[in-house]
């Protein structure tokens, strides 16, 4: 009986194992991968360093280069070379004007191809010029396995990714709030031919209406590369970034990756500002002591089975005056299990100036 016992419990843990490995797997994608925003851990993932084309996910990093590159309000006038192009569409026509600003939108809710040529023209004259640009970015961010031919992400062999190396350029490009406001947004207006009419952009990233939590980013598909699709939640200060590459499945598996990261992580707070307080003493100050604190917060995404916080005050006792208020007079230290998770600066909340010797020896002197 105890034997029959022990299999059957055996068995039990084989299934429960089999079921989450086949959950981590379970994407129809050729390369996909979920990252934890802040710290980058990657907690699934499937041929995530396979090189992959990435259709017009493409646009996240020209947008990048262009945000970096480019005032928002500067005024693009459309030139013929910069129409007529291929794919995507808002049919921008010959001698229009319109920003920066509006053009990116264009970009990132409506995937338009020409918008994307007419950026990469305004900032670096020409299609090539600006997949220079490109590349250098990728190889900023470290990128090895990343190589871009053109703005927009129609076919070339010498045009890819993989689902990690996206992942590390979406993560990058959610660091800039002009770049998330604008994939975030439904719907946008901007003007047809000069104040001809109106034209009303939708964003293609149905997770915006349908997945709670859900801030952007791109969506992307040619015949050769299959649907792709990169995007990113947040809830309870947990952030994720997921991208398949050729997933026919992609909206379904994303929201499915997506539950399972915000299933096993949560946003742990560490410290409220001035939880933690010191008394340090001056040497050779005019008063004998000091406060010091933390002026700021810390929060930080921990696995919710492997949580085991601990601090550490370290700072030296003896402080050699003067010291200023707001200065640094030493720093809190987080651990989980041991582990270094966060740091917190101790900061004097007093101003103590130096004795002066020699101006106390000479008063005694001249009394």
């Amino acid at each position: 009986m105890c034997k029959k016992i022990c299999f059957l419990c055996m068995l039990m843990l084989m299934l429960f194992c089999f079921s989450v490995s086949t959950y981590a797997l379970s994407v129809s994608a050729r390369g996909a991968v979920l990252i934890e925003a802040q710290s980058g851990d990657v907690v699934l993932e499937q041929n995530k360093d396979t090189r992959l084309p990435m259709a017009s996910t493409t646009k996240i990093m020209t947008a990048i280069v262009v945000l970096e590159n480019a005032p928002l309000d500067k005024v693009v006038k459309i030139e013929p070379n910069m129409t007529n192009i291929e794919g995507s569409s808002i049919y921008l026509h010959e001698g229009e004007e319109l920003t920066v600003e509006e053009l990116l939108y264009a970009l990132m809710l409506e995937s338009a191809n020409d918008a994307s040529v007419a950026l990469a023209h305004t900032v670096a004259n020409s299609i090539e010029g600006f997949a220079e640009l490109m590349n250098k970015k990728a190889t900023e961010l470290g990128l090895k396995n990343t190589h871009f031919t053109n703005p927009h992400g129609l076919d070339d062999d010498e045009h890819y990714t993989t689902a990690y190396e996206l992942g590390v350029i979406a993560s990058y490009a959610m660091k800039n709030p002009q770049f998330v406001r604008i994939v975030s947004t439904l719907k946008r207006a901007i003007p047809l031919n000069n104040g001809e009419g109106t034209r009303v952009l939708v964003n293609h990233n149905r997770l915006l209406r349908s997945y709670d939590g859900a801030i952007g980013i791109k969506t992307g598909f040619t015949k050769r590369c299959g649907r792709c699709l990169v995007s990113c939640a947040e809830k309870d200060g947990v952030k994720f970034i997921c991208v398949t590459l050729n997933d026919p499945n992609d909206w379904h598996d994303h929201q499915e990756m997506l539950d399972y990261g915000f299933s096993r992580y949560e946003c742990v707070n560490l410290a409220n500002p001035q939880d933690y307080s010191i008394s340090l003493t001056a040497v050779n100050g005019q008063k004998q002591s000091f406060l010091a604190t933390n002026l700021q917060g810390l929060c930080v995404v921990l696995k919710k089975d492997n949580i085991n916080i601990s601090a550490s005050l370290e700072a030296n006792r003896l402080c050699s005056a003067p010291i200023k208020n707001g200065q640094r007079v030493g720093k809190i230290v987080f651990y989980n299990n041991d582990e270094i998770i966060g740091t917190l600066p101790l900061i004097s909340l007093e101003n103590i100036k130096e004795i002066s010797y020699k101006k106390s020896i000479f008063e005694r002197l001249f009394r």
